[in-house]
């Protein structure tokens, strides 16, 4: 036998070292371009873990603008694993997520956190025209100034009106200039897209959030009113009551499909209609901040780094559309509150994570995710190609005066589309059941948040009102309280807006539920029933499953596709309660082209409720 000859061990252990230098090598990179590694989940870009920190912790609660909250808690963990310390005690950063509107609206009102959530020390909504509104509407003697006279940055990001790229290069982008002037001639023009030789694309429709809650939505209220005064700054009372102005912003509004409180519905349902192959036909326009364009091109319209990569980029991307007329700076401010509760500590802590935000290491992650860095320099992923440009925008506009901006809102309540909506509530006999710790029941707790809706509602929208659980009528799972009218029509001997009140009220528990055939009947209904330059939808609330023999949730959701036509009415769902399934009401709302909320905590129906009134 021929003795086989005894390899040298070497060439192996060359070959691991190069394996482990080319993992090692790779990750480096792919954290650097943010499509892998460190950058895209986890706690950071270092890898390390929080320090552990003892019971005499200093702990910063910050609420963050929810298109930056899951960046800033990595961030956050980051900055823990540092070990920073203040005065000898460890530093925790809690990062919450809430809109700026709301935000903002309850710091006016004085924080209540058994509605509102964790009171934050540090306020990071996505744009100082919220400190200015805060500013605004806590002026009085006998409140606290909440906000100190400087105010830092930690991003930035300007407002732009992302369009399907087709129809942006049938406008002319990226060479011609654009702006709110040209996009209302185009909604005002008859022929619609086929101006441009595409009738296929159909009228233009705008998506726009509601400015009470939203920041883009506020920002591009401001820059229409900019655009309709021709003027670049020092926006008066005076020129708000202007005709014209108020002529020009009332036809910007009138394009709109629906409103909201966050420019994701949009975005999610515009993936979804990418998705069927019908990217060109739900929406040609939504008013988003400049990243949210790039989010969405990575087929990540949440903007969460952690589900980057989890979806397909669209087969029809966005085009950032930079307005003429000029754009506002979504600037990201840094409010460490001036409120008795933020101690000293925490005015430390909060210095200290301000100081890490700024860095050029953290600055460079915000840059990673298309933002733009504090000082509104853009980062290599504003590109063409990514649908940005990194020369604009050419004119920034400054938010115009506090009281002049608290004017501009109500004025934009008076401008805005009205709604031709049908309230469905479920009383089924499961809504009758205690919510604990709230002394009352399902039914009586959204009974009463129902109520506390009706005063968003203007005179002139249409509302109605049915109740359903199952064979209310013969074999008709619902039934009708109220028509849908003009809230400030007589109806049964008394304005629609007070009998609507007091039909809720009385509403009472008992049977099973009939969603599917429900959900059905009341989309048709509103189609059959709507109102031509109004807001179409059905508000649909329950607590629980389909527990009808009639139509299955296949059915319901090919109909709901047959039926659907233009998208001109659309079902906004609510999920009350445990038993509620989420899922299952998400879809079906997502099929009309509507939203679905998730109210799963009985508890926080107000709030739910008062977000999807936001949608008219």
């Amino acid at each position: 036998m021929v003795q086989q000859q005894r390899r040298s061990p070497r060439p192996f252990l060359i070959a691991i070292v190069l394996a482990v230098a080319l993992v090692v090598g790779l990750r480096f990179l792919f954290t650097r371009d943010g499509s892998a590694g460190g950058g895209a989940a986890g706690s950071g870009g270092n890898g390390g873990k929080p320090a552990a920190c003892g019971a005499d912790a200093v702990t910063l609660t910050l609420a963050a603008s929810s298109e930056k909250a899951e960046l800033v808690k990595q961030l956050a963990a980051d900055y823990a694993a540092k070990g920073e310390k203040v005065d000898g005690r460890c530093v925790q950063v809690k990062v919450t997520s809430k809109a700026s509107g709301a935000a903002m609206a309850a710091l006016a009102r004085g924080w209540n956190e058994s509605v509102d959530g964790p009171r934050p020390d540090v306020w990071s909504p996505a744009s100082s025209g919220w400190v200015t509104l805060l500013q605004q509407r806590t002026t009085s003697a006998d409140r606290p100034r909440l906000v100190p006279p400087e105010v830092p940055k930690v991003a930035a990001s300007p407002l732009v009106i992302a369009m399907p790229r087709p129809m942006a290069e049938a406008l002319g982008w990226p060479k011609q200039k654009i702006g709110w002037k040209r996009l209302l001639d185009l909604a005002r023009d008859r022929q619609g897209w086929g101006r441009f030789g595409h009738p296929e694309w159909g009228p233009f429709r705008l998506g726009k959030t509601n400015p009470n809650f939203s920041t883009s939505g506020l920002n591009a209220t401001i820059g229409a009113y900019f655009a309709a005064t021709n003027l670049a700054n020092d926006l008066s009372e005076k020129d708000l009551a202007r005709p014209a102005a108020r002529d020009f912003v009332r036809g910007v509004e009138q394009s709109v499909v629906h409103y909201g409180d966050t420019t994701l519905t949009f975005l999610s349902n515009l993936q979804r209609a990418d998705d069927e192959g019908a990217g060109l036909t739900y929406i040609s326009a939504v008013t988003v901040e400049e990243k949210s364009v790039w989010d969405y091109n990575q087929g990540n319209p949440t903007g969460n780094p952690a589900t980057l990569g989890k979806h397909a980029k669209p087969k029809i991307p966005l085009a950032a559309i930079y307005p003429a007329e000029g754009t506002l700076l979504s600037d990201h401010p840094y409010v460490v509150l001036s409120g008795p509760w933020v101690d000293e500590p925490k005015r430390k802590a909060a210095a200290g994570f301000l100081a890490y935000l700024q860095s050029g290491g953290a600055q460079a992650r915000f840059q990673q995710f298309a933002f733009r860095d504090y000082k509104n320099s853009p980062g290599q992923l504003v590109t063409e190609a990514n649908g940005l440009l990194r020369s604009q925008p050419a004119t920034l506009l400054s938010p115009p005066a506090p009281a002049v901006l608290d004017k501009l809102l109500q004025s934009w309540a008076a401008l805005r589309k009205r709604a031709n909506v049908l309230l469905v509530i479920d009383t089924s006999g499961s809504m009758a059941e205690e919510v604990p710790g709230a002394g009352t029941s399902k039914l009586e707790l959204a009974k009463r948040a129902a109520v506390n809706a009706l005063a968003e509602f203007a005179d002139d929208d249409r509302v109605g009102l049915w109740m359903f659980s199952r064979e209310l009528d013969g074999i008709r799972d619902y039934r009708e309280l109220v028509p849908i009218g003009r809230m400030d029509e007589q109806v049964d001997g008394a304005k629609r807006r007070a009998v609507l009140a007091e039909r809720i009220k009385g509403l009472p528990p008992e049977g099973g539920t009939g969603l599917y055939d429900t959900s059905l009947a009341a989309f048709q209904y509103v189609r059959e029933h709507q109102s031509p330059g109004n807001i179409n939808a059905v508000v649909l609330l329950t607590d629980g499953r389909n527990e009808d023999s009639g139509l299955d949730l296949p059915g319901l959701l090919e109909r709901l596709r047959t039926e659907r036509g233009d998208r001109s009415v659309r079902l906004f769902t609510i999920a009350y309660g445990a038993d509620a399934d989420v899922g299952i009401l998400k879809q079906i709302a997502e099929t009309s082209g509507g939203a679905g909320y998730d109210s799963s905590d009985p508890t926080s129906i107000d709030q739910v409720f008062t977000a999807v009134v936001s949608n008219f």
